[in-house]
């Protein structure tokens, strides 16, 4: 009797199928590089509205809030869906037609802004810890960093991609986002969604995760981290001006893309503390140096690399890798939802709180301040744990000691 053996479907190097996981890079890619561009519409947007201080901030506070709000009740009720394809759909005809209503922004007035605005929010927040979940499902924690980093690179590349082909006109600009949010429906019925039919997980609440004592050791740094970077990066545009401000974010963000996959080779190998510790240690150091002298574009220069090597570990560890570790074996929709929050925090805050800070605190005292309190940041690291097997560091030193080992041999044997 013949037996017929079934053909696997190609897989990557890190065992994940092809196309589930090169679909799983392109959603998540959609989502941010769509809303990297609908939240700048916006922005520029309402600056260039007659509203008052007062009504601008209002509009701020809608996004934030919009975005909060939807991550975390999603994260809440999907979790507990082994269905959520319809979801994901409604979600991601919610993304288009909100990209259609930028259309508007020109004639909004202060009535039907918000709900622009609103819809926005959602159209990013609503579904992103569902992605996210689907990715912490995919990799496994012995490469979950590698990949995380593999779809940062491909983030940039999307962004700068993107950016190009974007037209200045906002009724063109809209349907290039509309139909670049259509492109993740498209991927969405190719892969269909991996986790569909997934085996739900452990159910637990929102309020046992600030009470988990490894969440919050990794969780203050971070928040920490992002209140402190982006209240002083406003600092640039009124010392420096805002084309080297412009300048310096794009070398950053392209030196972050390159060292990205560096950051997931080390986590994956090495565990993930201490490259964090590390970014935490190249962050002060570039603010003490700056709060040495401010006004030296040399020092902006220098603080420009250590900005984009740390924040190249920082994407890596604390957008994709830490908080799906940390859920072992419990769905991660919540600890992805709760991760993200310092980031949408910190994009609230560099709009609100920024510019006042930079008009009323001396430059010197911000940028000293700053590195204290990153170096004190690190302090909670110290004390996490590890969410690399211990199993798999010693393996990995030990597979390193044995080549070495033959490198030396073979040496010796060479030489005889």
């Amino acid at each position: 009797m013949r037996v017929v053996q079934k053909k696997l479907p190609p897989t990557t190097k890190m065992t994940i199928p092809l196309k589930v996981a090169l679909g799983n890079i392109f959603l998540i890619v959609n989502v941010f590089v769509w809303y990297i561009y609908a939240s700048a519409i916006l922005r520029d947007a309402v600056d260039n509205t007659s509203f008052t201080y007062f009504e601008k901030l209002c509009c701020d506070i809608v996004l934030f809030l919009s975005i909060v709000v939807s991550m975390l009740l999603s994260a809440s009720l999907v979790s507990n869906l082994t269905r959520r394809k319809y979801f994901v759909l409604t979600w991601t005809f919610t993304g288009v037609l909100s990209s259609l209503g930028l259309m508007l922004l020109e004639s909004a007035t202060i009535g039907i802004m918000p709900f622009f605005i609103f819809l926005v929010g959602i159209s990013f927040g609503l579904g992103l810890p569902l992605y996210m979940a689907d990715f912490a499902n995919i990799t496994r924690t012995e490469n979950r960093a590698r990949w995380g980093s593999a779809t940062i690179l491909s983030m940039f590349f999307g962004t700068f991609a993107l950016g190009f082909m974007m037209p200045t006109n906002l009724f063109l600009s809209a349907l290039m986002l509309a139909a670049w949010r259509l492109l993740g429906l498209v991927i969405l019925f190719i892969i269909k969604d991996p986790l569909e039919d997934v085996k739900i997980g452990k159910s637990y609440s929102l309020i046992l995760l600030f009470k988990d004592r490894s969440v919050l050791l990794y969780l203050i740094p971070w928040t920490v981290f992002s209140m402190i970077n982006y209240l002083v990066w406003p600092i640039g545009n009124k010392i420096q001006g805002e084309n080297f401000a412009t300048f310096s974010a794009l070398l950053s963000n392209v030196i972050a893309g390159i060292f990205a996959p560096v950051a997931g080779f080390i986590a994956d190998n090495f565990g993930r503390k201490r490259i964090l510790i590390l970014g935490f240690i190249l962050f002060g150091i570039g603010y003490a140096v700056l709060g040495i002298n401010p006004f030296n574009i040399y020092a902006w220069y220098f603080y420009t690399l250590i900005d984009g090597i740390a924040w190249g570990i920082f994407y890596v560890i604390f957008w994709f890798t830490i908080w799906g570790d940390l859920a072992h074996e419990r769905t991660s929709e919540k600890y992805y939802a709760v991760g993200i929050l310092p980031y949408v925090l910190s994009g609230f805050l560099r709009v609100t709180l920024g510019p006042f800070i930079v008009n009323t605190v001396s430059e010197y005292a911000i940028f000293s301040f700053a590195a204290f309190f990153l170096f004190l940041a690190v302090i909670p690291l110290m004390f996490a744990p590890e969410t690399l097997p211990e199993k798999t560091l010693r393996e990995r030193e030990l597979r390193s000691y044995i080549e070495r080992a033959k490198r030396i041999r073979e040496k010796f044997t060479k030489g005889q």
